[in-house]
């Protein structure tokens, strides 16, 4: 019986659209200024040297904080899942929310699932590569208002890599529930590939035509998804 239902949020619950051409371009702009302007925040000095440290592994040199910004500027064109990177978007990105400058798009049936979700007493969850912090600013400034009280856990790549069958394990520990109590929801294969080997269950979500499928079940939106409070995937 499934009693928790964790959801990605990009091409899951969001347009992936919105995160590509809305919020990378707005983190963009602004990375440079916003770096400069708080260098001397320990939390910018922690994500600055986490960057260097990557680009000193990864290529065997030291970098500044001016080729830190160039990494951070690349990795955002790429779209990088670097937790160092993800925490300064969501820094920046609290500035567009809090001041309105766009709202967190969601598909229409996602607020009325997990109201219906919530209604049936099961536990409501987020994993995804952007900050905790960005996961919540998203929902706090959405389209249908403020969706936060839905949620009693988010997870970002802290716990791990997305990809990676520790992370749900990990996910599971700190919810202290069965693998098999919690339903995963993305729409990336390897990432469903990863929770099911972890022993989650796991519906893939196929909102364009042309997506990759896997073979884990599949749902073109949250309508159907367990509909009853029997209903088990």
């Amino acid at each position: 019986m499934i009693r928790f239902i964790l959801t990605d949020i990009e091409g899951t619950t969001t347009e992936i659209n919105f995160v590509h051409q809305v919020l990378f371009p707005y983190a963009a702009e602004r990375l440079a200024d916003f770096v400069n302007a708080h260098a001397h925040d320990p939390a910018v000095q922690q994500c600055l040297t986490r960057v260097k440290e990557t680009v000193e592994a990864e290529d065997q040199r030291p970098i500044g904080k001016a080729e830190a910004i160039e990494t951070l500027l690349h990795w955002i064109q790429t779209d990088r899942k670097h937790t160092a990177l993800k925490l300064l978007q969501g820094m920046i990105w609290k500035t567009g929310f809090e001041e309105g400058h766009y709202q967190g798009h969601l598909y229409p049936d996602v607020p009325v699932a997990l109201e219906r979700w919530k209604q049936q007493g099961l536990g409501l969850g987020i994993y995804s590569s952007g900050s905790v912090q960005a996961q919540q600013l998203l929902f706090a400034h959405s389209v249908a208002g403020d969706l936060t009280p839905y949620f009693s856990h988010y997870f970002d790549t802290e716990v791990g890599g997305k990809k990676e069958v520790l992370s749900y394990q990990n996910i599971a520990q700190t919810l202290n529930l069965a693998p098999q109590e919690i339903l995963f929801l993305s729409d990336v294969v390897a990432e469903l590939d990863a929770a099911k080997a972890a022993e989650f269950q796991v519906t893939q979500l196929v909102r364009e035509c042309n997506m990759q499928t896997g073979a884990h079940p599949t749902a073109s939106d949250f309508s159907n998804l367990l509909a009853t409070p029997a209903n088990s995937i």
